[in-house]
């Protein structure tokens, strides 16, 4: 009982301030104390329903306008889109964050997007057996450091820090190597010359990516391909 008294006094106080700011400043002091009362009834309605308050949750989601990017990024965002049947918002921030990381790390962002497609066909929560994990399929335990900065080894599962920190594995593989065919090999961890077709795999599907974002190609609904699962 006492509990509720409280609650409507600080209630009523609230507005009395609220009231009295209003009327002695200016009409703009006004605006910004009606907008914090209403997000304020706003949480006390959340709260008493037991929902809580998840207005934040869209600035959580990966997903952009794919009609904003530039008309290179807007063709390969659509036909990958069609191709491993994603939604194409989701892709187009994946596509828009390749491009970026590309010109950062000094990599073609196809050759990122191909790797991407071979390891895990966009899919952001793959794992395979050995423990490689995310749209690039990063083997986490070896490279935990490298999302220190993302906060932590679970970021291996938000698809932009997965698809910035395979690209740093995938350029210091290629360096090591001397070149990007030996670097994919060793991306794939593999210690002899047979790869199993990765590397072909990984530079057909770059092949098709420039096509497609060069308006070159367009995709068919009979070549629909399923993602490869190694």
């Amino acid at each position: 009982m006492l509990k509720n008294l409280f609650r409507s006094l600080s209630t009523f106080g609230l507005l009395v301030i609220l009231a009295i700011a209003s009327l002695l400043f200016r009409p703009d002091w006004r605006n910004v104390s009606e907008w914090h009362l209403l997000s304020w009834l706003q949480d006390r309605q959340e709260e008493q329903s037991g929902l809580g308050s998840e207005r934040e949750a869209i600035d959580r989601v990966t997903a952009s306008n794919p009609n904003k990017l530039p008309k290179e990024q807007a063709n390969l965002t659509q036909w990958l889109s069609k191709k491993y049947r994603v939604a194409p918002e989701p892709i187009s921030a994946i596509v828009a964050q390749a491009y970026e990381t590309g010109r950062k790390v000094q990599l073609e962002p196809t050759l990122i997007l191909a790797v991407m497609a071979v390891e895990s066909g966009f899919n952001p929560f793959a794992q395979s057996p050995m423990g490689a994990q995310g749209l690039m399929q990063v083997m986490t335990k070896i490279h935990s450091e490298k999302y220190d900065n993302f906060g932590g080894k679970l970021a291996a599962f938000d698809p932009l820090s997965n698809l910035r920190v395979g690209a740093k594995v995938l350029v210091d593989c290629i360096a090591k190597a001397g070149s990007i065919e030996g670097g994919l090999k060793q991306y794939l961890g593999t210690t002899t010359g047979d790869d199993g077709g990765y590397t072909a795999k990984v530079l057909l599907e770059q092949v098709r990516m420039r096509e497609a974002a060069t308006g070159q190609v367009k995709i068919q609904v009979a070549q629909l391909t399923a993602p490869n699962n190694n």
